[in-house]
């Protein structure tokens, strides 16, 4: 990624309202998983700063490594008080087989070249402990591509369905899955096909804190998304897709 990005993550992940709803999100699918299961040891692939490796150490009690490729990421994370964080590629893991009772892996898979995916899902794959727990979120569709994803470096972007596939030829089997960002989709479609090209806009990060009045206006869909998808509803599209499995 970016190295200019950690700054902006340093400042806007833990308010902004785009990480406090996908974190809603994502502890929807995670928490009936990971509450009835003990998972001792877990692995955060491709944790930048660190801000969701203690997010999960402080909510389900897990020791977790982060493990990320960008040595300015893990300046962030060890600066902000990570310790167990390891400079590593995430299609050559530095772990023994077995080593993790769960993975966390979010927006990582989309720095990769199309196709390496499958070598890092085999990876997460080998050091997950059987039944180990699996949690996965990528941006999804090529067609929501925009100035930020060329800014932060992003190579590609995916389908539910492909990498549901990818997934079970690894060797894993899937618990949960469904898009979210899903409501606001309309206005990203308008702002990534229509305003931005209208406007020549740079390629830029769009990770920043707005005004107050807007951050809870954009924040409230994904909220209410949360809500929908802790009652085990599958939403059929959207500008991410996550994923819980386990390993079979």
């Amino acid at each position: 990624m970016n190295p200019a990005e950690y700054d902006n993550l340093t400042q806007a992940e833990e308010s902004m309202w785009w990480f406090r709803g996908m974190r809603r999100i994502l502890f929807a699918l995670l928490d009936p998983q990971a509450r009835r299961r003990h998972a001792a040891r877990a692995l955060d692939v491709g944790c930048g700063t660190g801000a969701m490796a203690r997010a999960l150490e402080s909510r389900y009690g897990w020791r977790v490594t982060g493990a990320d490729l960008s040595h300015a990421g893990l300046l962030k994370a060890r600066r902000a008080g990570q310790v167990d964080i390891v400079e590593c590629d995430a299609l050559r893991l530095p772990f023994a087989a077995c080593a993790f009772d769960a993975l966390v892996s979010l927006d990582m898979l989309v720095h990769l070249a199309p196709g390496q995916e499958t070598v890092a899902l085999g990876e997460f794959a080998r050091v997950l402990a059987p039944g180990g727990l699996m949690a996965l979120r990528v941006a999804a569709f090529h067609s929501l591509r925009s100035r930020h994803s060329t800014f932060v470096g992003e190579r590609q972007r995916f389908r539910g369905a492909p990498l549901l596939r990818a997934a079970a030829t690894a060797g894993f089997r899937p618990l949960r899955s469904t898009y979210a960002n899903s409501l606001l989709l309309p206005v990203a479609l308008a702002k990534f096909r229509l305003w931005e090209p209208l406007l020549h806009a740079p390629v830029s990060s769009s990770v920043k804190l707005g005004p107050a009045w807007l951050e809870h206006l954009l924040y409230a869909p994904l909220a209410m998304e949360s809500a929908l998808i802790g009652a085990r509803l599958r939403l059929p599209v959207g500008q991410s897709f996550l994923l819980i499995a386990e390993k079979a």
